[in-house]
């Protein structure tokens, strides 16, 4: 049960309030913006005080009035301020093994645990109200930038023994921890680490999205790129040419590979921290969003012996997952599976992975050949990028070789013009490529948070404009996702509130929107007369072929997704 639905039970036993009093203020809270705890206080039908000792009686948990006595610098910084602030937490008092916590949700509880593994101390939870929160959160003043007072007076050093020492400092260490810590509490994909003319700033990627996380004084900055070089084993006096490193974090709870990309900008090197989870399960396809008919297409294909299956779309939309969910699939003692890949990005077992090395000439183009030498029954290839690796690739699956690969093209179709525009032959294309999927990445709804809407006349007329509503309407009807007749304006659509476990953002995860082209006797056919994508694609959608669009649709009715989100992938 979420926190609004406990207080809802709440007002609904103590009988503070009706049943119908309750939707009453909802509605209004709904329609002023605000949430339902602050128009109950608006009302003055229950102080917030009140509420919140009768919340703490309810968990049976003590309310505290964190306010009542200073809280020395010491405890408070136990808690970085980024964190006290976006989880609404702070310690206010420790023993040798305890910290005690003021919290106004006590279901926060992968944050409690993270407070606890990261200080060591077992977290006691006290309830308190939101504004005696606030309040003591000004305690902290510069914050993070406190821990790093001391280097303010300093100057930047330069030499590796000085930035090496510089990245031994507790302050440092305990920074770089929480910094890398809290990103995969949050589930960040990407560290951002940006130095600027007169601080440092630092930015997550989470669900696909940057979102700055704090501010770091730029006396910091040497510090924090020293230790991080230390952790990734590269050179600390190299700061005119790009590295790159990897290093790992490992404990019981998971084990996160860290790729380290530097390099030099106008204010100093900027990092970026790429986060790969070693423990991350094999997802199934049905979790990655694949729709019933596009499933039995992929199931259907992945299980012929030979031919070429791509995946299609943008950096960062997901096209490795798929292979890699593809490849799991397969993987079993009878076959001989083989991946050239740049970067691996998961290790998978029983699967012989090789990473290229341009360096010293092992490209996808030589790994490939090599890989023809091995014996191989299905072969991964990271990327098809020339027109040398697009002819050994076609060849090996002409000569009884099943092969994964990834293409950079907006959709499905453009998958076979992309290689026929390398050079790649018609007559071969048309013969090898078994079926070509195209995706994005979507942000789904918070499930914490989730409410329904029918869209306005204004929100109708902007989709009008991006998308061929009639073709949409009628593929909804056809996959028997809306009733005959149904419309824009009767359909019922999803969206997030925005609440404390999505950080208010109303989405929490990622959906792939897909498309499944299937290389029928007649797409077949047509590839040979080097047809162009409208053809194409005119051809696929005859054979019922759902767009990414559609099927960002489909996801919005059923409320994985937003219009918003299918809007902001499709269009961009």
């Amino acid at each position: 049960m979420t926190q609004n639905n406990t207080i809802k039970s709440l007002l609904l036993a103590r009988k503070i309030i009706d049943k119908k009093s309750l939707e009453e203020l909802e509605k209004g809270a709904k329609e002023k913006g605000i949430s339902l705890e602050d128009h109950l206080f608006e009302k003055r039908i229950i102080s917030e005080e009140l509420l919140y000792r009768t919340l703490a009686n309810e968990h049976k948990l003590p309310f505290v009035d964190p306010r009542t006595n200073p809280i020395p610098k010491e405890i408070l910084l136990l808690i970085p301020e980024s964190i006290a602030r976006a989880h609404q937490i702070v310690a206010f008092e420790k023993t040798p093994n305890t910290i005690k916590l003021a919290a106004f949700d006590p279901l926060d509880l992968q944050m409690f645990e993270f407070i606890g593994r990261t200080t060591g101390l077992e977290p006691k939870i006290n309830l308190s109200t939101p504004t005696m929160i606030r309040e003591v959160l000004n305690q902290y003043h510069l914050g993070l930038k406190a821990e790093f007072k001391e280097f303010e007076s300093k100057e930047i050093p330069t030499g590796p023994d000085q930035l090496k020492k510089m990245a031994e400092d507790l302050p440092v260490i305990k920074m770089v921890d929480t910094l890398l810590e809290y990103a995969i509490l949050e589930r960040a994909s990407d560290i951002h680490i940006e130095p600027m003319e007169n601080d440092v700033n630092i930015r997550y990627r989470i669900d696909g999205i940057l979102r700055n996380v704090m501010i770091l004084p730029k006396q910091a900055h040497a510090g924090v790129i020293s230790r991080i070089k230390i952790l990734s084993n590269l050179k600390l006096d190299e700061h005119r040419l790009p590295q790159d490193g990897r290093f790992k974090i490992s404990t019981p709870q998971y084990d996160i590979a860290f790729r380290v990309s530097i390099i030099p900008t106008f204010d100093g090197e900027k990092i970026v921290l790429r986060l790969l989870d070693e423990k991350n399960q094999i997802f199934s396809l049905e979790q990655l969003g694949f729709e019933p008919r596009s499933l039995e297409i992929i199931k259907r294909n992945i299980t012929r012996p030979h031919g070429m299956i791509l995946a299609t779309g943008p950096t960062g939309s997901g096209k490795t997952t798929t292979l890699y969910t593809i490849l799991n699939l397969l993987n079993s003692p009878s076959v001989n599976i083989s991946t050239i890949e740049d970067p691996i990005e998961y290790r998978i077992q029983s699967i012989n992975q090789s990473q290229v090395n341009p360096k010293i000439g092992f490209t996808f183009a030589v790994g490939l050949r090599a890989f023809l030498r091995q014996d191989p029954n299905i072969i991964m290839v990271g990327e098809i990028r020339d027109i040398e690796t697009a002819e050994i690739s076609i060849h090996a699956a002409l000569t009884g070789h099943l092969v994964l690969s990834t293409l950079h093209t907006n959709d499905a179709p453009s998958g076979f013009l992309r290689l026929l525009d390398m050079g790649a032959p018609a007559f071969l294309l048309s013969s090898t490529i078994n079926l070509v999927i195209a995706q994005r990445l979507a942000r789904k709804i918070c499930s914490d948070c989730i409410e329904s809407y029918n869209l306005s006349d204004e929100k109708i007329k902007e989709l009008e404009k991006e998308f061929d509503i009639k073709s949409i309407l009628k593929t909804l009807e056809r996959e028997q996702i809306t009733q005959p007749g149904a419309t824009l304006k009767s359909i019922l659509f999803y969206q997030g509130k925005g609440c404390k476990r999505c950080n208010n953002e109303g989405y929490k995860g990622r959906i792939g929107l897909y498309e499944v082209l299937e290389a029928t006797k007649e797409m077949r056919e047509l590839v040979l007369k080097r047809p162009s994508v409208e053809e194409i694609r005119s051809l696929a959608q005859k054979q019922s072929m759902v767009t990414i669009a559609e099927d960002g649709f489909i996801k919005a009715i059923k409320g994985i997704t937003t219009i918003e989100e299918v809007i902001r992938v499709t269009q961009e």
